[in-house]
């Protein structure tokens, strides 16, 4: 499973990737809007040229027409950009349209497994289940995002499953176990993933150990 970082904040992007565990980015206005005094364009240029894989940007039209025109506005500022959309009749036909063109469709705000497979039949090269805001409603988003794979899995569907909307580190664990493509994660629960109380306690030890024998 890959993992992306869902953020758009550069200075988060730029460390995540000296670690080397991340694979792409996915953003959304909400994220934008929070790196307040930057143009968008130029925030999403600047990821891809640090990222260097897929960059999810969002259309914010919710016509046919507009879809289209943000998407091809922001699929030329770089190729490693995939065009968020979300899962509506207008958005599929914007998807359809534009997988046609060669470019790359992340359809978004996904919250069944029958959404997912029309996202898929329209051509969409992700689909995104936010498994953390169906858990909101009541409903376990981990048997969603289930779904969503066996279906997917027995028809061959060759669109992606990222699993969003993150909360914790055991999304990201029940994303794994079902196999999903992806999981796009909040800076600080991929920061949460490399922590264990015995890692801490064992590397105390282990300089404990060493002044030890420094000290003779």
């Amino acid at each position: 499973m890959e993992i992306y970082l869902d953020t758009a904040n550069v200075d988060e992007i730029r460390e995540a990737v000296d670690w080397g565990v991340i694979s792409g980015v996915t953003t959304n206005p909400t994220l934008i809007a929070k790196e307040s005094g930057r143009d968008f364009h130029e925030i999403i240029k600047e990821i891809c040229g640090l990222v260097q894989g897929p960059v999810s940007a969002e259309a914010v039209s919710l016509d046919v027409e507009g879809i289209l025109r943000e998407a091809r506005e922001l699929a030329a500022l770089n190729p490693h950009i995939v065009i968020k959309i979300p899962v509506t009749e207008n958005g599929l036909a914007a998807v359809k349209v534009l997988s046609s063109e060669g470019i790359r469709t992340n359809v978004t705000l996904v919250f069944s497994p029958l959404q997912a497979l029309l996202a898929a039949r329209a051509g969409a090269t992700y689909v995104s289940p936010f498994i953390g805001r169906i858990d909101d409603t009541g409903q376990d988003g981990s048997d969603v995002l289930a779904d969503i794979m066996d279906i997917f899995r027995n028809y061959q569907l060759e669109t992606k499953v990222i699993a969003a909307s993150i909360r914790h580190p055991r999304h990201v664990l029940e994303a794994a176990r079902l196999r999903a493509d992806i999981a796009t994660v909040p800076f600080k629960v991929l920061k949460t993933m490399f922590r264990h109380p015995l890692t801490d306690h064992g590397i105390e030890r282990f300089l404990a150990d060493w002044e030890k024998v420094i000290k003779g």
